[in-house]
């Protein structure tokens, strides 16, 4: 599939793509190889349906518990979140066709300072050609970044050295004489 950069604002900004959320306890995701391989296999198997179609596609998996975390794939031109579809523009030509590719992205406060990341998963090939490689691999990336979300610490703020300056204005105690 190939759009361009016109075309692909607009079904953004029409939000005609493919749309789907499903939630999943954290708990079940995270303790269960076979739930994170049945939940990355729905989500492929979505991606590739819209792939066929010459859609655009906005997946994901919101994950509950005590460290929320949603998994989302998207069908883009470059490792942009749809919600940052105006700086697209930037990057690319009017007119041009552009091949599109599966981008992978990660939101919660329990990951890194920006709360989000966005890794390009699979070009269209990769999945019309390998999708149970794809399925294996998002699997694997769920995990890996459910790692961190458990892992992840909040870096302390940074303490500002109070800065004490002593300096005191000398007091003249000199008494004249009559």
């Amino acid at each position: 599939m190939k759009i361009n950069l016109t075309d692909l604002t607009t079904k953004i900004e029409q939000q005609d793509y493919l749309q789907d959320l499903e939630s999943i306890k954290y708990t079940d995701l995270n303790k269960s190889k076979a739930k994170r391989r049945q939940a990355a296999e729905k989500m492929v198997k979505e991606i590739a349906a819209a792939l066929k179609h010459n859609s655009l596609a906005h997946i994901a998996l919101e994950v509950t518990g005590q460290r929320p975390v949603t998994f989302a794939l998207e069908i883009n031109l470059i490792n942009l979140p749809y919600a940052n579809y105006k700086k697209i523009a930037n990057f690319f030509e009017e007119g041009k066709d552009y091949p599109v590719f599966v981008y992978f992205e990660t939101q919660s406060e329990h990951l890194n300072a920006s709360n989000f990341r966005i890794d390009q998963l699979a070009t269209e090939d990769e999945i019309s050609q390998n999708e149970e490689l794809v399925i294996d691999r998002l699997a694997e990336a769920i995990e890996e970044k459910l790692t961190l979300v458990r892992e992840y610490k909040k870096p302390e703020p940074a303490v500002k050295k109070a800065e004490t300056k002593t300096t005191k204005a000398k007091k003249s105690t000199k008494t004249k004489k009559k």
